[in-house]
């Protein structure tokens, strides 16, 4: 059993973000429209192969779709001169909450400027999507990327909530 640390953070207003200044050259951000299960399961495992993402992997083509296919869900997908590069899924909750529900980078767009920049693009995307959107929230863990904590934290994004289990 390994000891696993969650941490939970949030952003209270769009004002509080604060943007990455970079914009990597030639990365282009589009929004997956139609759904699209295969594409999202293969982003799934690129992004989060490395980081023992596993809840999502004996899902069935029906079950993705019906998760996809929901209002609440937007997948956009980050391919820098033509590679993919990243992905970020948003969920929009009830009392005017947005999830960044995965957020990550494939392995060579890691450590090169990207993750600030997409980080970015999702809360702001996530405050776009209605109206009532009153915080975009987030949670990360120890078996993410090293870097994944810090990078939200330099975003603004504040811890509100952590625990710890065992896996």
């Amino acid at each position: 059993m390994t000891a696993v640390r969650t941490r939970y953070l949030e952003l209270a207003s769009p004002a509080a973000l604060r943007p990455s200044v970079r914009v990597p050259a030639d990365l282009t951000l589009v929004k997956v429209a139609p759904p699209d299960p295969e594409l999202s399961r293969s982003l799934y495992v690129a992004v989060g192969g490395d980081y023992q993402w596993t809840d999502r992997l004996p899902w069935t083509r029906a079950q993705w779709l019906e998760w996809l296919a929901r209002p609440e869900v937007e997948t956009w997908v980050a391919h820098e001169a033509g590679a993919l590069a990243g992905y970020f899924e948003l969920e929009a909750q009830d009392g005017g909450s947005v999830e960044i529900v995965y957020f990550g980078l494939v392995p060579s767009g890691i450590g090169r400027g990207i993750g600030g920049y997409l980080l970015t693009q999702a809360v702001q995307r996530a405050y776009a999507m209605h109206a009532g959107v009153r915080r975009v929230w987030v949670h990360t863990c120890t078996l993410d990327h090293p870097s994944a904590l810090a990078g939200y934290l330099a975003r603004g994004f504040a811890i509100f909530k952590e625990e710890e289990t065992e896996r």
